[in-house]
């Protein structure tokens, strides 16, 4: 089956099982309860990100998996004490530690796959640097 990974989501299933659907923004006018019981899966999406996330989120379940593909950003997560900075160019990943607040700072056009269960995530304005 041929996915296009910006129109397309797919959640994966603890038994292994997938399930694709639309993504973007009929993905997000699904009722809350339909997104929240993805959430309960993997979910692997990818984004387009123009400039600067204009919230902080967090995954409490979860650890979160993000792959540049293409563009120039830096991730931030807070820590306990500190806000680290991760540089990323194309080709890069990082992992966000699950329970951890992050964002990101976009200084090229990027496109970003995620892979994360959903389920509790927790949302909080940017501060403008």
């Amino acid at each position: 089956m041929k996915i296009e990974s910006q129109k397309t989501y797919v959640a994966l299933a603890a038994d292994g099982m997938a399930t694709v659907m639309a993504g973007g923004p009929a993905f997000w006018s699904l009722p809350e309860s339909d997104i929240e019981a993805f959430g309960k899966h993997w979910l692997i999406s990818e984004f387009s990100c123009e400039a600067d996330w204009p919230s902080w989120e967090m995954h409490p379940h979860a650890d979160e998996f993000v792959y540049l593909l293409s563009g120039l950003a830096d991730f931030l997560i807070e820590l306990d004490d500190a806000v680290q900075h991760i540089h990323m160019k194309a080709g890069e990943a990082v992992l966000v530690p699950k329970g951890r607040w992050h964002t990101a700072k976009i200084f090229a056009p990027s496109r970003m796959l995620f892979m994360t269960r959903g389920e509790g995530t927790q949302h909080k304005p940017a501060l403008k640097a």
